[in-house]
């Protein structure tokens, strides 16, 4: 497909009605379209061109509200009092306001990722052109947009195609917006109908986004053998000059790593970052060096070892620059969106930057020029550096100890515990170290989500995350890992080696590990669950501070889970594909499975195609630290899939789960493609948004929700070892549901056929047949194909 315009000039033209002088015509988009699949039902759908699947969907995984307010307060008639079946003035009830606030959260992460997106086409137009063509992975890459394909029936070849697909998903976002005024949408259904639209219309924005920056930046393209890079605090040379990058939107972070090669300086200056923009500049320079996810900023600001900061978009805490000036770090913020008050510079001379920035006259500046970063940063760091180095910004042991001392041990205080999201025992841990013992503050460090809550509610004005960071000081120069920097798309080739084994369940599922680092109890247990899923054959991907996480932990052989499991699309590997907008090579994967092995129209073909994925394709999504609005919109896109998602205990503050009920024999019914009958496959997958308390209980989940009804009796007793045994393993006791999902004598594991079977004669089961399954009519299905 091409999507160009015209623009002609004419500075002077004589004809028979006179002479025209700076005559302009300008013809808009046209397109040549050189895809021959025939386009599908829903091409650019609009928000309720797929409601009908939507109501499917939500009619079996009905949501479950967790509402933080009894009121709501969005207008001038509020507070309104929604408790009971009370309604509030505009007629809203509390259903209705739950499912609106959600909407409101998925757009505004949808808007985040298209937003990225554009700024990132607009860029690499102005310096590639518009006809640079777009490639993810060469030859083993052919479906190499499907989400773009199946979403807007069109197939980009250009920077310039993304335009229009651009325009589509920012029409889409301003309708959804709309929706939650006073006044609008007034049902619950349809608000969450409107969610699972938002959450597809990510999923097209991200695929731009990390598209178009493959395509020029030289990124891995699909590559299982994308580099090992350095990962975590003690990786960072703190003798020279070191510059932090924090965000999403790399393109500061690659003028900086630009500017160090020109000027031949690339060994004597250290790049670090935290967050997406650190996963992308290790995939543009593997010297680029990766300090965590977004929940280490402060304890790496604190440590006093970034010498300038420069931060983009997106997942900056908002008081970056405070925390810079504590450090006296110059800090640079390069984002439209995020300027902080900053006076903009972009148009004054590097020299002058650079000169206010050293001597402090401007403990920060905005700079909207992304290769005016890349001088002023290096320059800043390089004159800063020797300065700041002979200074440290950490507590010393006795300094930790009189802090400690001051706290009151009150009962009745405890303010700090209460404050802390995962309730760590910060008075105990106090008290000790006021005794000289710090191990209980580093074994807080370890679980911190690095929220510092705890100094803002301290009534003494004790600096205690600054007390835990200090106390673990040794720990963070001991933290030297490996990851596996973003591969980007899975290649064809992959899907046509696994599309079988996966919708047979022979390779029992796709676990993708994705989302922000909001855990309950630290990021090992997200390195620990890859571990044990990859381990038993599941196929596992990872993406954003997830994929950070994952390889954050050594076993007995100092090895981390990317250099213990391949990089590859297979089973038993550990797949990064990169920051957060790579989550849709993800859901992409799902969608080539359904388009390659299963030979299902992908064009314009969203509905068929989710159906397929809900019924035959054994994918579980695991946000296991979610926080972000972003985080809402990627998990929705998965959803309206057909894709179970899996959070932390703290998933349930986005107020509302996704639950089926699995004592209603009634919802688990499909129609059988071959015979047109309805038949019953037993609650497969039994949640489509469900939120565990702990990690014991999210791993028996995740095997439990890669069950699909399309699963053989070899692929289905596969699903239900793994099941039975971590259940077994984790809670020292078989499954008291297994009845429910055995359909024949023959999907009981071998290893377990008498136990089981004296479990179902219990239980009264009966067969089922094995049925080739779809939530769509049959009549329709047909008609289609």
């Amino acid at each position: 497909m091409t999507d160009k315009g015209i623009n002609l000039k004419i500075r002077e033209l004589q004809s028979d009605i006179g002479k025209i002088k700076d005559l302009e015509i300008s013809i808009g988009k046209f397109r040549q379209d050189n895809w021959t699949e025939l386009q599908g039902p829903t091409p650019f759908p609009s928000m309720t061109a797929l409601r009908n699947w939507d109501k499917k969907l939500l009619a079996r995984y009905q949501p479950f509200y967790l509402p933080f307010s009894d009121h709501c307060d969005l207008c001038t008639y509020g507070k309104c009092d929604l408790t009971g079946n009370k309604r509030g003035a505009c007629g809203i009830n509390m259903s209705t306001q739950q499912s609106r606030t959600y909407l409101l959260a998925a757009c505004i992460g949808a808007a985040t990722h298209t937003s990225h997106a554009r700024e990132l086409v607009t860029h690499t137009i102005q310096k590639f052109g518009s006809d640079h063509l777009l490639d993810t992975g060469g030859l083993a890459v052919g479906v190499e947009a499907p989400t773009i394909r199946l979403v807007c029936g069109i197939k980009p070849e250009t920077l310039g195609d993304l335009e229009t697909v651009l325009d589509y998903l920012e029409n889409q976002l301003t309708q959804l917006l709309s929706a939650t005024h006073t006044g609008q949408e007034g049902n619950h259904l349809d608000f969450e109908s409107k969610v699972l639209h938002a959450g597809m219309i990510d999923q097209v924005g991200m695929e731009v986004a990390d598209i178009a920056q493959i395509s020029v930046f030289g990124f891995p393209k699909a590559d299982p053998d994308a580099p090992l890079v350095e990962l975590g605090m003690g990786v960072v040379d703190t003798k020279k000059p070191v510059i932090l990058v924090i965000g999403h939107n790399v393109l500061p972070a690659i003028n900086i790593i630009d500017y160090l090669k020109d000027k031949r300086l690339s060994d004597e200056v250290e790049v670090t970052g935290i967050c997406c923009t650190a996963i992308d500049a290790t995939r543009y320079s593997p010297k680029a060096k990766i300090i965590g996810p977004m929940s280490w900023q402060l304890r790496y600001i604190r440590s006093g070892i970034p010498d300038v900061i420069v931060v983009d978009e997106q997942c900056i805490r908002c008081d970056s620059l405070i925390e810079a000036e504590r450090i006296r770090a110059p800090f640079i913020a390069t984002s439209e969106k995020n300027c902080l008050g900053l006076t903009d510079r972009t148009r004054d001379p590097a020299d002058e930057i650079v000169a206010d920035l050293v001597s402090g006259k401007a403990p920060g500046v905005l700079i909207l020029d992304p290769d005016k970063v890349g001088e002023v940063a290096v320059r800043t760091a390089c004159a800063v550096a020797p300065e700041r180095k002979k200074s440290g910004t950490l507590l010393p042991s006795q300094e930790i100890i009189d802090y400690a001392k001051i706290c009151t041990q009150s009962n009745m205080c405890l303010v700090c515990q209460r404050a802390c999201p995962n309730e760590l025992n910060i008075p105990e841990s106090i008290k000790a170290a006021g005794q000289g013992n710090f191990r209980k503050l580093i074994d807080i460090y370890d679980e911190c989500a690095g929220c510092a809550r705890c100094e803002q509610v301290c009534p003494q004005e004790i600096p205690l995350y600054t007390m835990i960071v200090s106390a673990a000081a040794q720990k963070m120069r001991e933290e030297t890992f490996k990851i596996r920097t973003g591969r980007g798309a899975i290649q064809d080739t992959e899907i046509r080696k696994v599309g079988g084994p996966i919708v047979l369940g022979d390779i029992p599922g796709v676990v993708a590990f994705v989302g922000c680092s909001n855990y309950p109890k630290g990021g090992q247990e997200v390195a620990e669950m890859c571990m044990e899923f990859a381990k038993r054959r599941y196929i596992v991907c990872t993406s954003g501070c997830s994929a950070m996480s994952a390889g954050m932990y050594r076993n007995e052989e100092g090895k981390t889970a990317y250099e213990m499991y391949p990089g590859s699309f297979e089973a038993g590997g550990i797949v990064n594909v990169g920051p957060c907008v790579a989550n849709a090579h993800i859901s992409g994967a799902a969608v080539k499975i359904a388009s390659i092995f299963g030979r299902r129209p992908l064009r314009g073909n969203y509905e068929e195609i989710a159906d397929y994925v809900h019924n035959r394709v054994g994918a579980v999504g695991v946000a296991w630290g979610a926080m972000s609005q972003k985080a809402a919109s990627i998990m929705s896109g998965f959803w309206r899939l057909g894709i179970p998602v899996v959070v932390g205990p703290h998933g349930t503050k986005y107020r509302r789960m996704l639950l089926g009920r699995a004592d209603r024999e009634q919802d688990w019914y499909v129609h059988d493609r071959r015979t047109g009958e309805k038949v019953y496959v037993g609650p497969v997958p039994e949640h489509l948004f469900f939120a565990a308390e702990t990690k014991e209980e999210a791993m028996v989940m995740i095997a439990k929700l890669c069950m699909r009804p399309n699963d053989t009796v070899k692929g289905r007793a596969t699903k239900l070892t793994h099941y039975i045994d971590l259940h077994r393993k984790l809670f020292g006791t078989i499954p008291d549901d297994i009845h429910l999902f055995v359909r024949t004598a023959m999907d009981v594991p071998v290893t377990m056929k008498g136990e089981i079977t004296r479990v179902l004669e219990e239980r009264g089961w009966k067969e089922t047949i094995i049925p080739d399954p779809t939530l769509l009519s049959h009549q329709i299905i047909k008609k289609e194909l």
